[in-house]
């Protein structure tokens, strides 16, 4: 085996869910509001307040269930999950336990070795604690706490631990913040802490008869960014690995533990033993009844979904485009509207490859260049077609083609326009190329002799004069195909 580990993971991802109030009470969800001025009786916890949950927080938690093929249970209730912190006034968060209203899932994602499904055990609503702001000079400031957040409806998502490396482990979490942003279930803002996740890793080491030995789990906290958890999984190898070399006979008996994650040094560090259920007390949450789901709901949102990513890649790759997995990824990558935009480019021009690449090359560069989004691109679809089939008749080199694609972009005009304004008419006529070349290759008698020698690579200094000669306007395939067939007959 190449590695002497296995990596075993689970992820759990909080989602912030895109509502304009919180789950319990019609408190505002806008980030960035002045600390403790989003807050009411009802999330900070007073006396004698009764939570109302909050119906759309519902729906677009369902879609997100939908989405990962979980199954939906028809009657679910909350829990309260009882722990103290600063920055949790009720000393407790109510949540779901026992009867979660979705579980048994599985997300598909690419990987180097084809789609990989990776379980879902269950997705489970809940309501977000507030947010503690530590002094970590070491001068002795105060620590803060702004409850805004409080309350805030969550849906937390747990793997299976089905992810095997850290690049398992970010292709999960890219396609489900693309496939929650698609759907409208959050904006997935990781930097805002609309999506949060927890890593329980730990690593199964190869023994010499084949079997393996596994090391306790892990949970490293509130990883704040892709990369950090792509990170924090490696580390967490590299360090459960060197501590099994060390103390191999009893790491087995160790208590799980978590641990923090710190970018500045990347590295991971202990924070206290880990938790179980027990410790949570939880009991059922008496101010709320249980929600009961027909399949008639469950119809009515699944309608309202649409396609998803993992299902668009598919078709991509299927006729009419037979596009290959990489360009369908970068595609669908970037969204549905661009997905749609490439249709249409494709409709009008009928190449997809070429359709693709233009979008995936020429359109991406200049939405991110402009920082702007597709909906705000000056080029339409049908231009953008029209430049592609001008290309095909006319024969123009690539560097031409860019620059009547920047004439395009800044003049607002058609792919014709354009090519008539910058005065590039295509040199196709075959007389007259074999003339330009003839004289080429009396102009370069040492690349002539050279390229006799075996040199192939010399007829390059011939084809060069050629499209100086031509100002570029000649196609590079036809000028090649008629020099290397003049050089034939030399």
């Amino acid at each position: 085996m190449s590695e002497p580990y296995r990596y075993v993971v689970g992820l759990e991802v909080h989602v912030q869910l895109q509502t304009r109030t919180k789950l319990f009470c019609g408190c505002s969800t806008q980030f960035g509001l002045p600390p403790n001025t989003a807050t009411c009786p009802v999330c900070c916890g007073m006396p004698g307040v009764l939570p109302v949950m909050n119906r759309q927080a519902f729906r677009l938690a369902m879609k997100a269930a939908l989405a990962l093929n979980c199954r939906i249970a028809p009657f679910t209730k909350w829990d309260r999950k009882n722990y103290y912190y600063p920055d949790l006034p009720k000393n407790y968060q109510i949540s779901q336990y026992d009867l979660p209203f979705s579980s048994e899932g599985y997300l598909e994602i690419p990987t180097t070795n084809g789609p990989k499904k990776v379980g879902i055990i269950r997705a489970h609503l809940e309501e977000d604690a507030g947010k503690s702001m530590h002094d970590e000079s070491g001068r002795g400031g105060e620590s803060k706490v702004d409850l805004n957040r409080t309350g805030t409806p969550l849906v937390e998502i747990v793997s299976k631990p089905d992810i095997n490396s850290p690049e398992e482990a970010g292709a999960y979490l890219r396609e489900l913040r693309l496939m929650l942003r698609e759907l409208g279930v959050s904006d997935c803002e990781m930097q805002e802490g609309s999506l949060r996740c927890d890593a329980n890793i730990n690593i199964h080491v190869w023994q010499p008869d084949g079997s393996y030995r596994a090391t306790p789990i892990t949970e490293v906290k509130n990883l704040n960014s892709i990369r950090s958890v792509e990170k924090a999984v490696k580390y967490e190898g590299d360090r459960q690995y060197q501590k099994f070399l060390q103390d191999g006979k009893t790491i087995k008996d160790e208590p799980k533990e978590t641990r923090g994650w710190s970018d500045v040094q990347e590295k991971t560090y202990f924070l206290r033993r880990k938790e179980t259920a027990d410790d949570y007390r939880y009991f059922p949450e008496p101010d709320l009844v249980p929600v009961t789901v027909d399949a008639a709901w469950i119809a009515e949102i699944r309608a309202e979904m649409g396609e998803l990513p993992a299902e668009q890649r598919k078709r991509l790759q299927q006729p009419p485009y037979a596009l290959s997995a990489y360009d369908a990824g970068v595609l669908t990558s970037q969204g549905r509207a661009l997905v749609a935009y490439f249709e249409q480019v494709y409709a009008g021009c009928n190449d997809a490859k070429a359709a693709c690449n233009w979008v995936t090359n020429e359109v991406l560069a200049t939405l991110n260049d402009r920082k702007i989004s597709i909906a705000d691109y000056p080029i339409p679809a049908a231009n953008l077609a029209g430049l592609i089939v001008e290309l095909q008749k006319s024969g123009l080199n690539k560097q031409r083609a860019r620059e009547v694609y920047a004439f395009m972009l800044d003049q607002r005009t058609d792919a014709a326009t354009a090519i008539q304004k910058l005065g590039f008419q295509a040199v196709t006529d075959e007389t007259t190329l074999r003339e330009i070349i003839r004289k080429a290759i009396a102009g370069n008698p040492k690349a002539v002799a050279d390229f006799k020698k075996g040199k192939v690579k010399a007829a390059d200094a011939i084809k060069g004069a050629v499209m100086r000669e031509t100002k570029g306007l000649a196609n590079t395939e036809t000028v090649q195909t008629l020099l290397l067939q003049e050089l034939a007959q030399e």
